[in-house]
């Protein structure tokens, strides 16, 4: 019995052994080695909080067996002795597309748009494409790796940069050894998304942002309603979007507010994502640190610009000047705030810029071991793989840097590189360190040697006679030459010694001297050397950096210099640009004196009237009104009004057209508002609190709109107006029916104001039915095209129709008369004078440019009595702009109505502020100057409808965002802080630092046809 126990044993053993190689071999007898790697008398750094003084480190089969103070070394071990040197994990790259080639277009190069997805089998939009698999595509690209290994990196989770939803990556060890069977950490480590469109596929839609966003929306939905099983066609993309749910969700930004975008939809499907930053976070850090999310942040910061042009200098916007200022700081902002991030070398065109980089923002204030934790321990932690990488503990992989000393130092070198248990050497490991003080004498002179830099790239600096000498320093192979100037600079005679150093501490060679005669010199190394280093180096930067221009080569730049002007932060605004609030304005009680109020409310014209505003609403308005702890405003000879709305605006937002399709009601402006907009401010300037962001008119169902007010310094969400009423853009005209896009643009129904009218009556019709099947209870797929639009048929939402012949107007109220429904505004409307009659009988209201014509054929008969006939006929009329400029002289646009209707200045304003608001459903909160509405009011030093009128204070909710006094002190404190600016780029040149040419910036002017 005991026999037979004995050959069981031995069998099972055996097969345990043989079981280890399952591909057969035709290369000869192999010798299997099972001997273990053994690293000791190391500073080992287990982790960012932990660090193993003269520790020991056990690998074996690539993963570390062992490792601590008191580790036993196995017999059969190859030991490498570290002593002075440190080990740290390598690092993590968490988005990188490594070994992936970029995705090309195959097929037809035509122009003509695509409107139809390509693949079938597959989801009815080719941008999305979640059933992609980066190790499908995956090749190991040996010379990207080695620059990766280089720079410190040992894993990288790589993906296929293509798509909306981009399909699964993959975990690789950069093994410069084996096949990808032992690289592949995780076949599938995350699911990648973003929010470009496919390289490989030429369909339309999306082409805007907001399109992409509301993509995004419909696959959740719609993969959703695939698990119920009720889909009668196989669809592998969302078979995989639901079999990858559960995988870690990256997902590229790539800004700020892209990233607070995509969080509102990731909240709303109950996603968390891990957000690849644009390294803008630290400007609306309160709202980041919200998200609740983790961040990749690449760590391609901006070069200075070359502001040696002073007019050139000038046109370069603050925001671009604060950017190069303050971007570096943006990890340690992320890191005090507490929000978890790896780090990068996304966007970079080398990984060797990768370190130089990070050091900026160390020296930035970036604490070391925040850096070390958002390249090791925080990527393993975000892949849910800390067990096997990112730390040296027992059973994790082998995955270590042997470095000269501290690893984020700038004179520090990195020698090896080790991955899965395979060393990757980088330098010479036994490379002598001479760095240090030094004195010798040579010729009754006494000279003061430094030496530093890295071990592999030394610099020099020598001193005799209280001068600094030029200097050049090499040492290779235990053999240093150094050069340099002799004390007599006049002559530019030169100094050359050279030495084989076997000691450190002290070494003598030959001297050569400029009349060729010969001398031996001994240099001892001073023994306080680490304490003048570190006292005279901050004296010493600028010279060394003069120093280093000479000695390097033409286009290189010293380390020194790649951290430099990185330790003033210049401050944060809100926004984060000109005029922007260091602090946000708060809400106070304000109380106006003796002055002129139009209140737009039966009561007309007020003179020498007090308003008090207190708590954000309107309090009192009459005459000798009184009230502690108010401020107190004399208004004599000004006059207050409540804040000018803009109907019809395109200002404040990041897109304005989806043009992918001919009915876009999916999307939103809600998405894609952007609070930076410098025209929120001069808006402001003119007076205006309240504006409508329209979609374009791209397709004749457009859209969903934003009604927003302009609080300057605020975030997105905190512009829009709560529980306001629901709006989308139609369109008529030649843009929806492609009339003037191109001779390629002629594929998309309609092409015909004839098929214009068809697409309503389809969609409406198709809206009606699956609203009855909604509500009768069945299993329906959530369609958000169709909710929206059925939400018009229900009147819970209002229609803003882009308008111009009267043949068109009548031809949508009839629709709309089908369908049991009225539209609520034909916006532009320029012959609306032809159908005002029709339009008071259907309801409609008209908003209308003051006086705008010929500017292209359908306009042609647009007349500046429009507005005045409308109104005559009892159409409620307003003036917009659709333009930024206009939009903060609307004052102005109003008195036109006067001047050729020969309507009151009374009506004539009311086209500005009550009759906008009563076409947006707001005339309960905005609109006129009443008790118990919204503060918004306008403080004007003339006529509000004058050309010579200034708004002084433009107030909404009680608070003020716009003062003429305040902005005379900013446009000081604007051309101050951009000249500190100016002299730090103009510093960073001359010290070497790389520099950029000053490019043209045109803000985008948006218009109903922007963007195609």
């Amino acid at each position: 019995m005991i026999k037979k126990t004995i050959l069981l044993a031995c069998l099972v053993l055996t097969i345990n052994v043989f079981a280890q190689e399952n591909v057969p071999k035709n290369d000869g007898v192999k010798t299997i080695s099972s001997n273990y790697t053994v690293v000791t008398n190391a500073e080992i750094h287990v982790s960012p909080t932990q660090v193993i003084e003269n520790g020991t480190m056990v690998i074996k089969d690539g993963k570390i067996v062992s490792i601590g103070n008191n580790v036993s070394i196995p017999k059969n071990a190859v030991v490498t002795d570290l002593s002075g040197k440190s080990v740290y994990p390598s690092f993590i790259d968490l988005y990188s597309t490594f070994g992936v080639e970029k995705p090309k277009r195959s097929g037809s190069n035509s122009r003509t748009p695509q409107y139809d997805a390509e693949r079938e089998g597959h989801y009815w939009n080719d941008h999305i494409r979640a059933e992609q698999n980066a190790i499908d595509k995956f090749s190991y690209n040996t010379k990207e790796a080695e620059k990766l290994i280089a720079a410190g990196f040992g894993v990288v989770n790589t993906h296929i940069e293509d798509g909306i939803i981009r399909g699964t990556g993959t975990l690789v060890a950069l093994n410069s050894e084996g096949s990808n069977a032992n690289r592949i950490l995780s076949t599938k480590s995350a699911q990648f998304l973003g929010t470009s469109k496919s390289a490989t596929s030429r369909q339309s839609y999306p082409n805007s942002i907001m399109g992409s966003f509301a993509l995004l929306r419909q696959v959740n939905m719609d993969a959703k309603w695939y698990q119920t099983g009720t889909a009668k066609e196989k669809d592998r993309s969302l078979e995989a979007f639901n079999a990858n749910k559960n995988l870690v969700q990256i997902i590229e930004a790539g800004s700020k507010m892209n990233a607070l975008r995509l969080d509102k939809i990731g909240d709303q499907f109950n996603t968390q994502y891990v957000f690849v930053g644009g390294g803008d976070e630290y400007e609306y850090i309160k709202e980041i640190k919200a998200t609740n999310g983790s961040f990749i942040l690449p760590v391609n910061f901006p070069d200075a610009y070359d502001m040696e042009n002073p007019f050139l200098a000038n046109s370069v916007d603050l925001a671009d000047l604060r950017e190069w200022n303050q971007k570096p700081h943006n990890p340690k902002i992320l890191a005090e705030n507490n929000v978890t991030f790896a780090l990068s070398t996304y966007k970079l065109k080398d990984a060797k810029e990768f370190m130089p980089n990070l050091l900026k923002a160390i020296e930035a204030g970036l604490p070391k071991d925040k850096a070390l934790a958002a390249l090791t321990t925080i990527p393993a932690q975000i892949l849910g793989k800390s067990n096997e990488i990112g730390s040296l503990q027992t059973g994790a992989y082998a995955n270590f840097l042997v470095t000269s000393g501290d690893i984020f130092d700038k004179e520090t070198t990195l020698f090896q590189n080790w991955v899965a248990g395979t060393k990757n050497e980088l330098k010479p490991l036994n490379q002598k360190d001479i760095r240090g003080d030094y004195t010798f004498n040579l010729g009754n002179t006494d000279y003061e040697l430094s030496i530093k830099g890295k071990i592999e790239k030394l610099k020099s600096q020598v001193k005799a006679d209280n001068k600094t000498l030029g200097s050049k320093i090499s040492f290779d192979e235990d053999w240093m030459n150094l050069t340099f100037s002799t004390v007599d600079t006049i002559k530019q005679e030169f100094i050359r010694l050279v030495a084989n150093i076997e000691n450190t501490s002290a070494f003598s060679g030959k001297a050569i001297f400029p009349n060729g005669n010969e001398s031996t010199f001994f240099a001892t190394k001073k023994t306080d050397s680490k304490a003048a280093d570190d006292k005279n180096e901050k004296d010493d930067d600028d010279k060394e950096a003069g120093d280093d221009d000479k000695n390097e080569e033409k286009g290189e730049k010293s380390d020194k210099d790649a951290v430099a002007n990185t330790d003033k932060l210049f401050p944060v605004t809100f926004p984060n640009m000109a005029y922007g609030f260091e602090t946000l304005p708060k809400q106070e009680t304000i109380l106006f004196k003796n002055v002129t109020v139009w209140t737009n409310e039966k009561e007309g014209i007020l003179k020498n009237t007090d308003v008090l505003i207190k708590d954000g609403k309107i309090s009192k308005i009459g005459q000798n009104l009184s009230t502690n702890n108010a401020q107190v405003i004399n208004g004599e000879g000004k006059h207050l009004t409540s804040g000018i709305i803009d109907e019809h605006a395109h200002i404040a937002t990041s897109s304005v057209n989806e043009s992918g399709h001919n009915s876009t009601a999916e999307v939103t402006q809600e998405d894609v508002i952007n609070p930076e907009d410098i025209s929120i401010y001069r808006n402001l300037a003119g007076g205006v609190t309240s504006i409508q962001i329209l979609h374009g008119s791209a397709n004749p169902i457009g859209g969903r709109s934003a009604v927003i007010k302009l609080k300057w310094g605020e975030s997105a969400d905190n512009l829009l107006y709560k529980d306001m009423p629901k709006f989308i853009k139609f369109a008529l005209g030649e843009n929806v029916k492609q009339s003037n896009w191109g001779d390629v643009e002629t594929v998309r129904f309609p092409q015909t104001r004839m098929g214009v009218e068809q697409v309503y009556t389809d969609y409406f019709q198709r809206a009606k039915e699956y609203d009855a099947k909604k509500k009768s209870g069945q299993t329906y797929r959530k369609d958000v095209e169709m909710e929206v639009i059925a939400e018009i048929l229900n009147k819970e939402r209002f229609i803003s129709c882009h308008s111009y012949v009267q043949s068109e107007i009548n031809m949508l109220m009839k629709v709309a008369e089908k369908f049991d429904f009225n539209i609520n505004t034909f916006t532009h409307i320029l012959e609306g004078y032809k159908v005002a009659d029709k339009m008071k009988a259907h309801g409609v209201g008209g908003s209308t440019f003051s006086d705008w014509w010929a500017y292209k054929y359908e306009v042609n008969d647009a007349i500046p009595f429009n507005a005045a006939i409308m109104h005559n006929a009892g159409v409620t009329v307003a003036i917009n702009s659709d333009d930024s400029e206009m939009s903060r002289r609307l004052n102005q646009e109003a008195a036109k109505s006067v001047k050729y209707g020969n309507i009151s200045e009374e009506e004539a304003w009311e086209f500005v502020t009550l009759n906008p608001a009563k076409l947006l459903h707001i005339d309960d909160r905005v609109g006129s100057i009443k008790v118990g509405k919204d503060a918004d009011v306008v403080l004007w030093n003339d006529h509000p409808m004058s050309i010579y009128a200034k708004a002084e204070k433009t107030i909404i909710d009680g608070i003020t965002y716009f003062d003429i006094d305040r902005d005379k002190k900013l446009r000081e404190a604007i051309k101050k802080e951009k000249n500190e600016l100016t002299t730090l780029m103009l510093q960073a040149k001359n010290k070497g630092l790389k520099t950029k040419p000053i490019e043209k910036k045109e803000k985008a002017h948006f218009h109903c046809d922007s963007e195609f």
